[in-house]
């Protein structure tokens, strides 16, 4: 039986998140239900990360066991035939039987989006933050670096975060902006639970010149989410690459 490295994008709009839950559709749920179509067998699946209902991804990784050998083009065209518009296989490959997309996992990158302009964008609803009064980029990109490297970052996580330990490393956070869109990435070793989108909110405290540049470096240290800016909306975020050293 081999092991199946599966690349997936999707847009989580309509989603309550990656994995399967109770209170709605998950793209965990549609993937397996595609695959056991196509292998007229039940399969299950495992995800580099559980991104969040409404959370999207241009690089998932997910890896199963495959009941018969297939082509790659039977998931790349046939798989992705059996999925809806917003949930397509990107790449196959076949892996040792001992790969393991979380535990593997070098690094993941994310990318959060905000539309900065005067008024809404229809076009941007799914996939951006909206904020209508401009914001001082310059303000975030001096305020971010106190963030980059090992920290605990308590304050930057969920409440029900079930990370036995808050200590990551963030290794990359950029903010650029270009005409109307700021772009925030990240990439680190793991994330907690809504880590990059409290970040996000943080630092756009900071952008709307309701904080200083230095109140980040307090909120960092005092591990304390009450401390720290809110959740950033999820539309606006995207899972782009799971990094391998192997």
């Amino acid at each position: 039986m081999a092991r199946l490295k599966l690349t997936v994008e999707y847009d989580g709009t309509e989603y309550v998140g990656w994995q399967r839950q109770l209170n709605g559709t998950s793209v965990q749920e549609v993937l397996e239900q595609a695959l056991g179509e196509l292998f007229g067998a039940p399969v299950a699946t495992e995800a580099a990360g559980r991104t969040d209902a409404g959370v999207h991804a241009l690089g998932q990784v997910v890896a199963f066991e495959a009941p018969r050998t297939l082509p790659a083009s039977a998931y790349l065209r046939g798989l992705s035939a059996l999925l809806p518009e917003d949930i397509s296989v990107v790449a196959a490959q076949e892996v040792p039987a001992d790969f393991d997309p979380r535990r593997g996992s070098s690094g993941k990158r994310y990318r959060y989006l905000i539309s900065n302009r005067p008024v809404r964008s229809p076009l941007r609803r799914r996939t951006h933050w909206q904020l209508f009064s401009p914001l001082d980029v310059q303000s975030m990109q001096k305020a971010a670096p106190v963030l980059l490297g090992t920290h605990d970052f308590s304050a930057f996580r969920a409440a029900n975060c079930e990370a036995l330990t808050a200590l990551r490393t963030l290794r990359e956070l950029t903010i650029v902006s270009f005409q109307d869109v700021v772009q925030f990435e990240l990439e680190g070793t793991a994330f907690l639970k809504h880590m990059v989108r409290n970040i996000v909110g943080t630092l756009v405290e900071v952008g709307r010149g309701r904080q200083s540049v230095s109140w980040v470096t307090e909120v960092l240290a005092s591990r304390d989410r009450t401390r720290a800016g809110p959740t950033a909306p999820a539309q606006g975020l995207v899972l782009v690459e799971v990094r391998y050293d192997k």
